[in-house]
């Protein structure tokens, strides 16, 4: 049965493909979806996707490991998303130069800022291995064996590689629910530098309000600089004597736009999607919603009032905020839809016919039971429930939280013997002692309120009953006024018996003992609910051999091909372009709405733009970690990058409703528009138009 699992998949580039759903992976593109492609207005060759040496996709990158972005210069220029450079914008402003209110342009390289802990990807190859890895007994191995087996065999390539190019680096991932294996080769560079952002009020305007809406006029780009070894034009860590990187393509900006039903394609990074999903992991997949809506909407209550209070604070919290609420309204949105549509009863329907289709061809015979895997599912549902509070009200929450947990779990002591210690940086620019406190406080009561199993209730909350009353914010304030895990350049020393004595060390402990409980309940089902989701996949692909189906995205380059076009909902017409106008109006209602507040000088700027166009709709496949791909016509020009999909089809990461799902995209004019008219980056703009 396993070898089956692993050689369905032989047939599936061979058919007629799913007009605009999916998101491809280029090395092995079925034939079938570049005709549809050309039949939608793709006008270059085959090879000009992925194996020509002037390829479109030797110029997108992956951008720092959680958004994508494209090369658009011949000296190395980044577009992204200004969300996706909010961090980097947010690190280097103060309330002195406060880069993330007022924008930022570095009117020469030496003004241009670098930046600890980013970097961009280049995709050098990608190759199936599955039959590799059959030929060595791969399917005979026990879960555990495989994942060891995978480890090696990933580190025996990586070898190979570097020995060839030391800059390069290979992972191996699952795709097709880990039915096949792709070996994909990158090329990183690790020195990046800011050069320009706008400021926040247009980069993230419309804010909370607008995010996962349509219509939408958010000028969501900032731009980066790849600097590399000024000898090898290769990958170098960050010093002062490197120089702008040279590649030898990126992308062309096209000023001509678009039309409604003209060819648009994406090319980037998404990170997760599981459209092939039970209908059991789709209910446990609500539930992990609900738990994240409701934790995540009463600690940004307290972020925000703290914020309103202070510019200080402000800065530090407006990149954790905007993470935070991003996927807040997301679980809200995806339950929405799955409600409306009535998902779970239609994947119901689909395995229905699934199992009447197994149980005639016999080809699966009894490895694939629905009534196993719902069984699995129910076994585990109140542990995944307790595990997605404990996640969202312990981890990367607060500070003290975050140190409590890191000293049981991953903190390296430093000195020897007796003697080792673990201490703290002050960190005080990430984070404000305050807000954090009381974002503990409160979130420690509603996770007693919210808990529905109190075996996963820590035994701190005795200590909070008997000695503050049953007050939650009193014990969080304790902890942060009294433990040295706070303390400015104080020592924990692990092995001694003062160690477990300190309150936050303590807390930590405990809340890594429910942690640890947990995983044991979750653990105890997961390898046999994942054979079986693997097996779902599997006789899906067999039953539908007669078409072409992508993997779920897992962070690795795809391709996703469809048209500009508007979506109808109710008989509503979205309109599939927003244009300054409509910024304009709602920019006039900023003293009452917060989110549509900006300067002065953007009213006007865009008062005189005219009929300028803003955003567009594309029927394009997009998903978290798709933000800031490349949007190409059929040319493969640059027209926009992608930032955003619509409200009315947030189920898309499990379901795509091709009637309702839309990428939202930033028109590159306005992109080059903002740059010009309000930055005057005239060096950028000339840079980006040199041949």
């Amino acid at each position: 049965m396993k070898k089956l699992l692993f050689t369905i998949m032989a047939t599936l580039a061979m058919t007629t493909a799913h007009a605009d759903e999916g998101m491809w992976t280029l090395y092995n593109l079925p034939q079938a979806v570049y005709e549809q492609m050309k039949g939608y207005g793709y006008q270059l060759s085959y090879d000009k996707l992925y194996q020509a040496d002037d390829a479109i996709m030797h110029a997108v990158v992956n951008f720092s490991g959680y958004c994508s972005g494209v090369v658009v210069s011949p000296d190395g220029l980044v577009f992204t998303n200004h969300h996706c450079g909010f961090e980097a914008i947010r690190s280097h402003s103060t309330v002195e130069h406060d880069y993330m209110l007022n924008g930022f342009y570095a009117k020469t390289l030496d003004e241009e800022l670098p930046n600890k802990d980013m970097f961009v990807s280049f995709m050098v190859e990608q190759k199936d291995i599955t039959d590799s890895l059959m030929a060595c007994g791969f399917d005979k191995m026990s879960t555990d064996e495989q994942s060891i087996y995978i480890d090696s065999l990933e580190n025996a390539m990586s070898k190979d590689v570097k020995a060839k190019d030391a800059t390069l680096r290979l992972e191996i991932k699952p795709f097709y629910e880990g039915n096949r294996y792709f070996a994909t080769t990158y090329r990183d560079f690790t020195d990046l530098r800011l050069v320009f952002a706008i400021p926040k009020s247009m980069g993230k305007f419309g804010g909370e309000t607008d995010n996962w809406m349509w219509p939408r006029q958010t000028c969501d780009f900032s731009v980066f600089r790849i600097y590399a070894d000024p000898n090898t034009n290769g990958p170098a860590a960050y010093s002062k004597d490197n120089v702008p990187y040279h590649p030898e393509h990126w992308a062309r900006i096209s000023n001509e736009g678009y039309k409604e039903g003209d060819f648009s394609m994406t090319m980037g990074y998404p990170g997760s999607t599981n459209r092939y999903l039970s209908s059991y992991g789709i209910e446990e997949r609500y539930v992990q919603n609900a738990v994240r809506a409701q934790v995540r909407g009463v600690k940004q209550k307290v972020m925000k009032r703290h914020m309103d209070a202070s510019e200080a604070v402000r800065i530090k919290y407006d990149s954790k905020y905007a993470q935070s609420s991003n996927y807040w309204k997301n679980s809200l949105g995806m339950n929405k839809c799955i409600d409306s549509i009535g998902l779970v009863q239609q994947k119901r329907d689909f395995e229905a016919r699934l199992q009447q289709w197994c149980d005639s061809t016999g080809l699966f015979g009894n490895q694939l039971d629905f009534a196993t895997l719902e069984r699995l599912y129910r076994q585990r549902i109140e542990a995944m429930d307790a595990y997605m509070l404990w996640a969202e009200t312990f981890r990367r929450t607060d500070e003290l939280s975050t140190r409590a947990l890191r000293v049981h779990n991953g903190a390296h002591p430093v000195g020897h013997g007796k003697r080792q210690y673990i201490a703290f940086k002050a960190d005080s620019e990430t984070f404000d002692a305050a807000t954090d406190c009381e974002i503990l406080g409160t979130l420690l009561k509603n996770y007693r309120d919210k808990l529905k199993d109190t075996r996963y209730l820590p035994s701190f909350y005795a200590t909070i009953d008997r000695e503050f009353g049953g007050d939650c914010q009193r014990y969080a304030d304790y902890l942060y006024q009294h433990s040295k895990l706070m303390k400015r350049k104080a020592r924990l020393y692990p092995n001694k018996k003062s160690f477990m004595k300190d309150a936050g060390v303590d807390f930590g402990f405990q809340l890594t003992e429910v942690w640890n409980d947990l995983r044991v309940q979750l653990q105890q089902n997961a390898d046999s609910i994942d054979l079986q989701e693997r097996y779902l996949c599997a006789a899906k692909l067999r039953m539908e051999e007669d078409q072409p189906h992508y993997s779920d995205a897992n962070f690795t380059m795809r391709l996703s091909y469809g048209q500009v076009k508007e979506y109808n909902l109710g008989g509503h017409p979205s309109g599939y372009q927003t244009t300054a106008p409509s910024m304009v109006a709602k920019m006039k209602t900023g003293n009452a709405i917060e989110d549509y507040k900006v300067e002065p000088e953007m009213i006007d700027l865009l008062e005189g733009a005219g009929q300028m166009p803003l955003c567009f709709l594309t029927t394009n496949d997009i998903t978290g970690g798709n933000s800031g791909s490349p949007m190409f016509d059929g040319q493969n020009r640059l027209i926009g990058l992608a930032f955003d999909g619509n409200w009315d089809s947030l189920s898309s990461d499990i379901f795509f409703d091709s009637q309702l799902a839309r990428c939202i995209g930033v028109d590159i004019r306005y992109v080059l528009f903002m740059m010009d008219k309000w930055g005057h980056a005239d060096r950028l703009i000339n840079e980006m138009n040199r041949k």
